[in-house]
């Protein structure tokens, strides 16, 4: 049951003021599945496309810790200066130029149920339609008996950071199929994810949840039958059914990192300065992101991932042709040409240019200051 091109495409949001997407999918090999192929020219900086994820979720343990974030689109909800409060530890640190922090608290709306917070009402709403009816604990928001919360709590005990995953991504493909009039529309389009032999599926929930994997991978599928279950999806909550899904969520979940640090950072860098203010400027930074490290690690950002079906059909290379990035501070990919891509072309990413590219220090302070 394949999703049409329509309903993969669906989900681009932008693409580079072209009349339509400039890629197309195909069918590689047996070995590689499908790659995503140029159709015409892209020049090196030209962004390919825009994507929106079919479902996000905020990492638990990133939660947890009080990296707040729109529960739909991840966007950052700490004014820059509150965020680098936090991170340094210093409930006294003051950003200069403040006006440049492009956080809108005046718009941030909770769930009148179980007050989860949204960047806005249009994220509220969208939540809503697509999956949150459905996942909505209310008034049971912090009751540990909850079986949402059940699941959670196994979540959080069997996966550490740093985080890859969410079982709150799987939950919300869950919900969206249960709230989904269409509900074919959004089988077909999980669907499209690749699929791994059962030997690679157990490799992948191996590293996800450790040596004790088998046993613990039946004590969520267990909790999350007794929250989820969809008659519709019968198959999902299955042993091998729910190993599948595990595996498509390790192997195609897409790392989002947000920051309302960094988009301030960003804003500071185009700032038309004299030599001697940008220098200033820029010592400071430097000292803030060293006083970071100092009091909180590598964990800066808001963290989370998401299904993409576009970018999940791009094939990894050690020296890809495009990269991806979320530079509006919220769940929208932008897939960016590192090069001149030529028609009929292959476009190829490093599967190391999410989570485990943006915890690295230098790699994220060159993206910050490049």
């Amino acid at each position: 049951m394949a999703a049409s091109m329509c309903d993969v495409f669906s989900f681009c949001v932008g693409v580079a003021g072209r009349a339509r997407v400039a890629v197309e999918v195909r069918f590689v090999s047996s070995a590689k599945g499908k790659g995503l192929f140029a159709t015409q020219l892209i020049q090196k900086g030209e962004t390919i496309f825009i994507e929106r994820p079919l479902v996000a979720a905020q990492f638990l343990w990133n939660a947890l810790y009080r990296y707040r974030a729109c529960d739909h689109c991840l966007r950052a909800l700490e004014k820059a200066e509150e965020n680098a409060q936090r991170l340094t530890g210093k409930p006294g640190q003051v950003l200069p130029h403040p006006e440049l922090c492009t956080v809108r608290k005046d718009l941030h709306q909770n769930c009148p149920h179980c007050q989860v917070t949204y960047c806005s009402t249009e994220c509220l709403l969208a939540a809503a339609e697509q999956y949150h009816r459905v996942l909505c604990p209310g008034p049971s928001q912090d009751d540990p008996l909850h079986p949402l919360n059940k699941l959670q709590e196994a979540w959080r005990s069997v996966h550490y950071p740093p985080e890859t995953a969410s079982i709150m991504l799987m939950a919300r493909m869950v919900a969206t199929v249960k709230q989904a009039k269409d509900k074919d529309r959004w089988i077909r389009l999980f669907s499209q994810f690749c699929n791994k032999t059962a030997n690679e599926e157990e490799e992948i929930v191996h590293k996800l949840l450790g040596d004790k994997f088998k046993g613990q991978l039946e004590l969520l599928r267990r909790l999350f039958t007794e929250a989820l279950y969809e008659e519709a999806l019968s198959q999902w909550f299955t042993p091998d059914g729910f190993r599948s899904l595990f595996a498509l969520v390790g192997t195609n979940g897409q790392g989002i990192g947000t920051s309302s640090l960094s988009q301030w950072v960003h804003a500071c860098d185009a700032l038309e300065l004299k030599p001697q203010d940008r220098e200033q400027l820029d010592a400071f930074i430097d000292q803030l992101y060293k006083d970071i490290e100092t009091a909180t690690g590598e964990f800066l950002n808001c963290e989370g991932s998401g299904l993409f079906v576009l970018q999940s059909c791009c094939n990894h290379s050690c020296v890809p042709n495009a990269e991806t990035s979320f530079p509006e501070n919220n769940f929208l990919l932008h897939l960016t040409a590192l090069e001149d891509i030529k028609p009929g072309e292959e476009i190829c990413i490093s599967y190391l240019d999410c989570c485990q590219r943006e915890r690295s220090r230098h790699s994220r302070h060159k993206i910050l200051r490049g």
